[in-house]
Formats: structure tokens, C-alpha cells, sequence
């Protein structure tokens, strides 16, 4: 049997936890003033697994709210009416045949789409590597939350969450963040081929391969699905579409567009789209993250968008004036001279001193 849940989990703090990347050069998360960095070992705050199943909720709840999507979300109770992300979750019990007495064998997705029979739950989960499937407890599981940090970060949509925005910028992000979601923002559907929407469009409109050649044997893994009739196309990856298996629809790309599981992914990073949330611009989905880059410039210090048209450049990155700072020393660099190692500024003598 396959149990679905709509929950959230509770807070699971991991502040202060060792950073994961330097293997716990550090003993603990120390917030740096205005980056979004560890004072201490200089890696961000994704790397020391800072956020908590609650705060993701809250947070895609926020993202989603006041858009065509807020029905996958719920009012939190004694929230002052904020709203919540009804994140799906998929308990898997499946019994132990021995000779003792019956045991089960428990598996929870803390991620499912929504809306899907458990038959096709479980065959999405099995076109997904296994190694990005989000059961609790694994390296999927956190590879899913460190996305939802990375994909959707919280200062790209609430202005609370920015440091020093001016008024003038201040509702020049208002209105970015009230575009994107009216114009932009998606949430995949899956469905099986020549279903998506709810038969809101006909399968006439599907685009179908006038090709007779053989299929693929198998398109991502997928044992034991049979081709549909016309051979529907994915758009990634330009393979046949197998008929019984499910694929991903983006309603703002139309429902003549379809996707295997695996090849729902960002434009620009080629990363699964978390959640199957995605933000539609020039006939592509992008991750939240390079969707508002493709738009304004994103600081290199902070790593917030900047709405002012005063900021500082150099080499194709961009800073927030009062952010282009020597990453060791704090220093100022506007006028002087400096290094950049990858995307990190150093003065003249921290750079030095680092190449010893």
C-alpha cells in the first residue's frame, strides 16, 4: 500500500552544525554580517544544511501564495494568515515474506507529486535516479532541500529578507516578484502522455514524430512501458515518449510539450527543477535562481539581486557597490586594484598572502 500525506515537518535545527563541504574545518555555522556565508569557513549557508523541512514550507508556501498556484497551498493557523506549502509526502509500506512474524518495510518520499494514483507515483519516483529520489534519510533527501535553497532562495522573493534595500528599490522588487509570479512561474503537472491538463486540450494538439524508427528500448530507466501511437517527443532530449509511463507538463509551455521526469531541468544550470517548480521565459524553464539572473544582475558578495542601476562590474560579475569587498579583509575595492579567484574578491595583499 501506498499512503499519501499532505504534512509538515517540525523544525530541525541545524544550526550550528559543522559545514559539510570542509568536512567541519569549522565547529559551527557563524553568520556572516551581510553574506550569505559562514564567517568562519567562508562556505554558504546551503553547505551546513541550515534550513528545516517548516522553513521550506513556509517558504515555497510564500512563493506560491497570491498566484494562480496558491490552491498547493493552505493557511497556517494562528499564522496571521501566512501561507503554507501543502507539500506532498509518500509513505511506501511493503511487507517482509519470512517464516517469522510479518514485518514491513517502510519508505517515505519527503517530495510526490500531487494528484497522481499510486501507481503512477511510485513509476515518476522510479524515472528519477535513484540517487536524487527524496526518501528521508538519504543524500536524495538533502540533495532536495540544498535545491530548494539554491533553485529558490528567500531573498529573491521577500524584500524582508534583503539587506539595505532603499525605497525606490524596495518597490522595484515588489513589482519583479508580483511580475515573475504572474508572468513567469510554473509548477509542473504530471500526467501520462496526451494527458496533461485534465483534457483541457485535445491529444490532436499533442506534436507527434512522423518518425516509423524503432524507439529507444529504454527512455531514463523506464523498464515495461510501451510506446504511445504517435511517439510524443520530450523536450529535452528529443527521445520518444513512452506511452504508459508518466511525464511532466508545464502549463505555461502548453500542453503540446512534454517531458521524461529526469529531463524536466533548468535551461541554464541543467539541474532537476525542485518540486517541479519552474519559471517560463523565451520558450525554456528556468530554475528560480538563473530565471531573476536573466533578468538583473545578481551580487556577487551578497548574492541579491540589485535594483539599483549603480553597482559595480568586473569580468562579467556584478557587486552592489558598498559589496565589493575584499573577501578576507573586508576592505573596499572600489578604485583599487584587486584579484578574483573564481567568483571571490581579495585585495592585493590577501591574495598574496593566500598564494604563500
Amino acid at each position: 500500500p501506498v499512503l499519501f500525506q499532505m504534512s509538515v515537518s517540525q523544525p530541525q535545527s541545524g544550526r550550528g552544525a559543522p559545514c559539510l563541504r570542509c568536512r567541519g574545518m569549522c565547529t559551527g555555522f557563524e553568520p556572516h554580517s551581510w553574506r550569505k556565508i559562514c564567517k568562519s569557513c567562508k562556505c554558504s549557508q546551503e553547505d551546513h544544511s541550515l534550513s528545516s523541512d517548516a522553513e521550506d514550507d513556509r517558504k515555497i508556501g510564500r512563493l506560491l501564495s497570491d498566484s494562480k498556484y496558491a490552491t498547493l497551498t493552505a493557511r497556517l493557523k494562528g499564522g496571521d494568515g501566512v501561507r503554507i506549502y501543502k507539500r506532498n509526502r509518500m509513505i511506501v509500506t511493503n511487507p517482509i515474506v519470512s517464516r517469522k512474524d510479518p514485518t514491513f518495510d517502510t519508505i517515505t518520499y519527503e517530495w510526490a507529486p500531487p494528484g497522481l494514483t499510486q501507481k503512477l507515483a511510485m513509476q515518476y519516483m522510479e524515472l528519477i535516479p535513484k540517487e536524487l529520489q527524496p526518501v528521508a534519510g538519504t543524500d536524495g533527501a538533502y540533495y532536495r532541500r540544498r535545491q530548494l535553497m539554491r533553485q529558490l532562495p528567500m531573498y529573491d522573493q521577500d524584500p524582508a529578507q534583503c539587506r539595505g534595500l532603499a525605497e525606490d528599490e524596495l518597490k522595484l522588487m515588489e513589482d519583479f516578484v508580483k511580475k515573475y509570479k504572474a508572468e513567469a512561474l510554473g509548477v509542473g503537472e504530471v500526467a501520462l502522455p496526451g494527458q496533461g491538463g485534465s483534457g483541457k486540450e485535445e491529444e490532436k494538439t499533442q506534436e507527434k514524430s512522423i518518425t516509423t524508427s524503432k524507439p529507444p528500448e529504454s527512455t531514463n530507466g523506464a523498464l515495461g512501458c510501451t510506446p504511445a501511437g504517435g511517439l510524443y517527443r520530450c523536450e529535452t532530449c528529443k527521445q520518444a515518449v513512452l506511452g504508459d509511463c508518466p511525464v511532466v507538463y508545464a502549463d505555461r509551455a502548453g500542453y503540446s510539450r512534454q517531458w521524461h521526469p529526469s529531463c524536466f531541468v533548468c535551461c541554464r544550470c541543467s539541474e532537476p527543477l525542485v518540486d517541479l517548480i519552474y519559471f517560463w521565459k523565451s520558450g525554456a524553464a528556468w530554475c528560480g535562481r538563473h530565471y531573476c539572473e536573466s533578468l538583473r544582475p545578481r551580487c556577487a558578495g551578497c548574492d541579491e539581486i540589485i535594483f539599483s542601476e549603480d553597482y559595480q562590474q568586473a569580468e562579467g560579475l556584478a557587486w552592489h557597490k558598498k559589496h565589493f569587498a575584499c573577501l578576507e579583509c573586508e576592505t573596499l575595492l572600489t578604485g583599487k586594484p584587486f584579484a578574483l579567484h573564481n567568483t571571490s574578491l581579495l585585495c592585493t595583499t590577501c591574495s598574496s598572502r593566500k598564494r604563500l
